[in-house]
């Protein structure tokens, strides 16, 4: 008897790292939007010039997520604080690490079916 766990709701998963990249159903991608209706490739800025219009997709969803997962590439780096204050400012937390845990992460709470969003940077 084969027993496969029902992904509907999961929205977009995560299932390998490729490369500098991110496996997503069919896909991969370097640098990654994902949010539980879509994933999308993403060509980020270096992260200290990232700001909120850079993360229109995350910002598109509704309702907005309860906090974004920040991939920051193969370490872990702290995100510009005018960022972190705009998400705040629209009751978005933040929550660095680098971009393997990110995904990781991702995983875990979407199968727990939180609405969240990631933005990973590529790998180095």
């Amino acid at each position: 008897m084969r027993m496969d766990r029902d992904r509907s709701g999961e929205g977009p998963i995560i299932t390998g790292i490729i490369g500098r990249g991110f496996r997503v159903d069919e896909g991969v991608y370097e640098g990654l939007i994902v949010t539980p209706e879509r994933a999308d490739g993403w060509t980020p800025p270096g992260l200290e010039a990232l700001a909120i219009d850079d993360l229109a997709g995350v910002l598109a969803l509704d309702p907005l997520p309860e906090f974004l997962i920040l991939g920051t590439g193969s370490r872990m780096l702290r995100p510009p604080l005018a960022l972190v204050k705009a998400l705040d400012a629209r009751g978005i937390g933040i929550e660095p690490m680098d971009s393997r845990a990110a995904a990781r992460a991702w995983g875990v709470l979407r199968a727990e079916l939180r609405w969240v969003a990631a933005a990973l940077y590529p790998l180095d």
